[in-house]
C-alpha cells in the first residue's frame, strides 16, 4: 500500500510539474497567459496518455511478457492518434487565432508532426527514465531488506544449534541427583535454568557483554562435568579486562562443545580443555586447546561446531576476524580473533 501510495504521488507531482511548465514557462516572458494555459490543457493530458499507455500498460502488459510486437503496434498506434489530436489542436484553434500563416500548410505536414512526437516522446522518455530508476532503486532495497532477513534467519537458526541430547542428558543427570538427594541438584537445576533463559532472551540480541557470554559457557561447563567426573581437567582463562567488550551471543559455546565432543568425549582418562581468553587494543583473543585420542579422531572431520562459528563470522565480522585451526599430535587448537569489536 505504501509503496502504491508513493507511485500515485510521484505521478501527481511529474505531470502537476510538466503543466507548470507548459503553462507559464513562455508566458513569463511574453504574457500570453491564457492562450498557452489552454495549450497546456491539450499538450499535457496526450503527453499523459502516452506515457502512462507506454509504461504502465504496453511496456508491463505486452513487452515483459514477450509480446512485443504487441507492444510495438500499440506504440505506434497511440502515437499516431495522440498526434492527430495535436495537429487538430493546431491547425484548428492555434494556426487561426495566433499564427494565420500555418493554415497555409497542409495538415499533414511531415516537420510539423516530427517536431510534435519529437517534443511529446521526449517527455515519454524523461518521466519512463525517473520512474525505472525509482522502481530500480525501490527493488534494490526490497532484494536488501530480504537478504537482511535471509541472514538474519540463518543467524537465528545457528544460533539455535545446541544439541538437544544436551538437555536430556542434562535433565538425567538431574533427576539422577534428585534421586539420590544430593545436595548439588539444587545448585545444576539453577545452571541449567540460567543456560536455557540464556539461549531463549539473551541471545535474540545482536551483541551482549563478552563477560555474560563467558558465564553462559561456565554454565555449559558445569553441566557437561557431571557425566566426566574427575578425568576432565578445564579451564577458563581470563587474561585481561574484557568488561567493556560486547560481542555476538553464542558465538564461542559450539567452540567449546567442539573440544568436548571430539576431546574429552573420546578419551577414557586424563582429558583436558583449555580456555584463554585476552584483549589487545580492541582484538579480542579466544583460544580454545583440547586433548584427543589420535586413533579415534584422525578420520573425523570437526563437526558442525567450527562450520556454525565460520559462517557466522562470515556474516557478522566480514572482514574483521581471523580464525585459525591447528591440529598436532594429541592436540586440537582453535584461535578466534575478533578485530573492532563493538565497545560499550
Amino acid at each position: 500500500m505504501k509503496k502504491l501510495n508513493n507511485q500515485y504521488i510521484f505521478i501527481i507531482l511529474f505531470w502537476t510539474l510538466y503543466f507548470l511548465y507548459e503553462w507559464l514557462s513562455v508566458p513569463s516572458m511574453s504574457g500570453e497567459y491564457r492562450r498557452y494555459f489552454i495549450s497546456a490543457c491539450v499538450m499535457v493530458p496526450t503527453t499523459f496518455i502516452a506515457a502512462i499507455l507506454t509504461v504502465h500498460v504496453y511496456f508491463a502488459k505486452f513487452y515483459l511478457k514477450s509480446r512485443k510486437r504487441l507492444f510495438w503496434i500499440a506504440s505506434m498506434l497511440t502515437m499516431f492518434v495522440l498526434l492527430m489530436i495535436r495537429r487538430l489542436f493546431y491547425y484548428y484553434h492555434t494556426y487561426p487565432l495566433y499564427y494565420p500563416e500555418g493554415m497555409l500548410l497542409p495538415f499533414f505536414y511531415v516537420p510539423k508532426l516530427i517536431i510534435d512526437f519529437v517534443n511529446m516522446y521526449l517527455i515519454v522518455g524523461l518521466y519512463s527514465l525517473i520512474y525505472f530508476f525509482r522502481s530500480y532503486y525501490e527493488q534494490q532495497k526490497l532484494n536488501a531488506t530480504l537478504q537482511k532477513e535471509m541472514i538474519r534467519s540463518e543467524l537465528e537458526l545457528l544460533k539455535l544449534q545446541v544439541h538437544p541430547h544436551f538437555i536430556f542428558n542434562t535433565l538425567n543427570n538431574i533427576y539422577s541427583f534428585s534421586i539420590q538427594q544430593k545436595p548439588k541438584a539444587a545448585d545444576l537445576i539453577h545452571r541449567l535454568s540460567s543456560f536455557l533463559d540464556y539461549n531463549l532472551y539473551q541471545a535474540k540480541e545482536n551483541t551482549v557483554p563478552l563477560i555474560n557470554e563467558i558465564e553462559y559457557i561456565q554454565h555449559y561447563i558445569e553441566l557437561e562435568k557431571i557425566r566426566f567426573g574427575d578425568r576432565l581437567d578445564i579451564s577458563i582463562n581470563i587474561l585481561s579486562e574484557i568488561e567493556h567488550f560486547y560481542i555476538s551471543p553464542m558465538l564461542l559455546l559450539p567452540l567449546v562443545e567442539n573440544a568436548f565432543k571430539h576431546g574429552a568425549g573420546k578419551l577414557q582418562k586424563d582429558a583436558w580443555i583449555r580456555m584463554d581468553i585476552s584483549m589487545k587494543r580492541d582484538i579480542l583473543t579466544v583460544k580454545i586447546e583440547n586433548n584427543y585420542a589420535e586413533q579415534t579422531t584422525q578420520s573425523e572431520r570437526p563437526g558442525i561446531g567450527l562450520d556454525n562459528v565460520k559462517r557466522r563470522l562470515e556474516i557478522l565480522y566480514e572482514g574483521a576476524h581471523e580464525i585459525s585451526i591447528m591440529k598436532e599430535s594429541g592436540t586440537f587448537l582453535v584461535v578466534l580473533k575478533i578485530k573492532n569489536g563493538i565497545t560499550a
